[in-house]
């Protein structure tokens, strides 16, 4: 045989053993990619394209939300896209309904919402139990940046998990209530319209809801977190349930916690989900007396949290520090005012 042949021959089998990882690997790309095809139109009918309020301080007026029942429930991030207590919530084939705030959770800062369905939706549930370890592959669905108005996807992006740790973040002068663990991933999900969104294993499971935008604290740089489902079980049963945040119930407070009434305030009645904190009264020679608390005074912040309801208000007191002097925020009329409060935590006395 002439060698001229036997290096054409050679050539051939070098090309031949060459293509064949090639094809194996293109073979598996392309399954790769159907699948997830697959699951993104599978996913889409589970999440919520969120409008509300915004334009404040340039702050958007749109966010992300995923059903967590066959009713039409949907958990989101708690914020001021929410506020006026309705929203316009957007499904996956374009139908524009009224969602209403029926809860909130201040402690993981969350929202509970509800639509109308006449007939059940399609629902992220939270009571499977799932393993989630740094390296897992993950996938990440939300409306960043608000791009899907009408009936087009939200966006879904690829990650990792880069690591589960406690949370210690702040936006601007606020300080994340959560300091539970969350999961940090490397997909770019701190972005605006993000928060509320859902992250899913590679088999369309439910991990958790991503989080607001935060920096950390001991860097300073912006976080890509989510925050775990096995700690949204709890709360979003309770939020259904009608019940109060675990921390404000009277039953799970730690002696010490003080009330408004501790320190001669009054607040108005607690009528709705979300009655503002109002001042109703001061008592005479109280402590809220001595600051200057009047009212019609709003209360909007104690410490580095900011209060939204009455529900809030006893949240944040009861998560204050018993040694230390409580600081509220007010509002009177435009004017915001800051007052320090001594603890008491005997019941003030005087006349109305």
């Amino acid at each position: 045989m002439r060698p001229s042949f036997i290096l054409y021959l050679l050539a051939i089998a070098t090309v031949a053993g060459a293509t064949a990882p090639l094809e194996a690997a293109t073979t598996e790309n392309a399954f790769i990619g159907s699948s997830l095809r697959v699951l993104n139109l599978e996913t889409q009918p589970k999440i919520v394209k969120i409008f509300g309020v915004g334009g404040l301080r340039q702050l958007e007026a749109y966010q992300t939300g995923v059903f967590v029942s066959p009713e039409g429930h949907i958990l989101t991030a708690q914020s001021l896209v929410l506020d006026e207590g309705e929203v316009t919530a957007v499904l996956w084939n374009g139908i524009r309904v009224k969602g209403t705030v029926v809860a909130v959770e201040p402690l993981l800062e969350l929202a509970l919402l509800k639509i109308d369905v006449d007939e059940p939706v399609e629902w992220f549930p939270l009571q499977e139990s799932i393993s989630v370890k740094p390296g897992m592959r993950v996938l990440a669905f939300a409306n960043v940046f608000g791009i899907a108005v009408y009936d087009e996807p939200v966006s879904m992006l690829q990650g990792v998990v880069s690591g589960i740790v406690p949370l210690s973040a702040r936006r601007g002068a606020s300080v994340a209530n959560y300091t539970g663990n969350v999961y940090v991933v490397d997909a770019a999900t701190n972005n605006p319209g993000a928060a509320g969104g859902a992250v899913v294993d590679l088999s369309g499971r439910f991990l958790g809801l991503i989080g607001k935008e935060m920096r950390s604290e001991s860097t300073g740089a912006w976080l890509n977190y989510v925050l775990p489902a096995s700690a949204l079980r709890e709360p979003v049963e309770r939020m259904k349930a009608g019940k109060p945040p675990a921390a404000a119930d009277a039953t799970n407070l730690a002696s010490g916690h003080p009330a408004p009434s501790d320190y001669g305030i009054v607040l108005v009645t607690d009528l709705f989900e979300r009655t503002p904190p109002y001042v109703d009264r001061v008592v005479v020679g109280s402590l809220a007396a001595q600051a200057g608390i009047r009212p019609d005074d709003l209360i909007v912040g104690v410490g580095e949290q900011t209060v939204g309801s009455r529900r809030d208000l006893e949240h944040a007191l009861a998560t204050a520090e018993a040694d230390k002097p409580l600081q509220l925020r007010l509002l009177r009329g435009k004017e915001l005012l800051h007052v320090s409060l001594e603890q008491d935590n005997s019941q003030a006395d005087g006349n109305e």
